[in-house]
């Protein structure tokens, strides 16, 4: 139940964070930088009163003066800076929609490219899901597709290699609060050097901080707490997938938030992704292992 629990919980993020970024910078309350300096920001400092909170309620499990001892790594900062930055910046040419296959897309070829590099043989089983998951994700998004930005779809390919690079490092997370919080507090500085070289492009509104202090503080900082903490009952290569699911969940909360239409459309993808889903998570169970 903890790792259904941490897992639904991080793709709710995911999909919240998506849509607090398109917010902010499809209607350009905001400037790319500026965001992603506040989210990361605002992240660092929910995560350290976490942290706080658990050395006050949880002392003999919680010690703050442990963070110096190597929490979190400089890798996982720097993909994660790289990936917040590259998603920024990336939604402010790019649709929702290209944007988002594009993301998914990355993440998944990069897990699969570092995983296959490492000797892992994928089952048949593995394979199918995935693509069939794959499939229904761009049926899904079929119908906002259109000719991206070359800069944009640079920018949000790299952004998922990054978050590709975040996930695997996540894998070995034995104290996911903690690595998440060191992994915010070492992007700090990587973000507050970018947003001042990014002084000319500076566009702050209160409307635009408030939507990065929430990606930040809810989307991201537990959010990606969370996610570190699911990554240990789950391979990497089915975080990959799971990961489609996160358009899924966004369509669903338009339709119950915001009064938006069911569609044959997505009720068929949902269908697609989540049994693909389903397929990859039963693979173990499915095929015989293989060294």
């Amino acid at each position: 139940m903890q790792a259904y629990f941490m897992t639904i919980s991080a793709l709710l993020a995911f999909a919240a964070n998506s849509i607090l970024c398109r917010l902010a910078l499809g209607a350009q309350v905001i400037d790319a930088a500026s965001f992603t300096t506040v989210r990361i920001l605002s992240g660092a400092m929910m995560l350290a009163i976490l942290l706080l909170l658990k050395a006050k309620f949880r002392p003999s499990t919680s010690n703050i003066k442990g963070m110096a001892r190597g929490k979190g790594s400089w890798s996982g900062a720097l993909a994660l800076f790289v990936y917040a930055l590259g998603f920024s910046y990336a939604y402010v040419s790019l649709e929702t929609g290209i944007g988002a296959l594009i993301l998914f897309g990355m993440v998944q070829f990069t897990i699969i490219a570092v995983e296959v590099s490492r000797g892992k043989r994928f089952r048949l089983p593995e394979w199918l899901g995935a693509t069939v998951a794959f499939v229904g994700f761009v049926y899904l998004v079929l119908p906002t597709l259109s000719t991206p930005s070359f800069i944009g779809a640079v920018q949000m390919a790299i952004a998922g290699m990054a978050w590709g690079v975040y996930t695997l490092v996540g894998k070995g997370s034995t104290k996911p609060l903690e690595d998440t919080a060191y992994n915010f507090v070492r992007a700090v500085p990587m973000a507050l050097i970018w947003f001042a070289f990014a002084l000319p492009e500076w566009r702050l509104s209160a409307s635009g901080i408030w939507l990065a202090v929430l990606s930040g503080t809810l989307a991201s900082g537990i959010g990606y707490a969370l996610w570190y903490g699911a990554l240990k009952f789950i391979m990497p290569f089915q975080a990959s997938v799971l990961q489609l699911s996160v358009p899924v969940i966004a369509a669903v909360g338009g339709i119950i938030w915001a009064g938006e239409t069911l569609e044959q459309r997505l009720v068929v993808s949902a269908l697609m992704i989540l049994g693909g889903v389903f397929l990859v998570l039963m693979s173990n169970k499915l095929a015989p292992q293989r060294n």
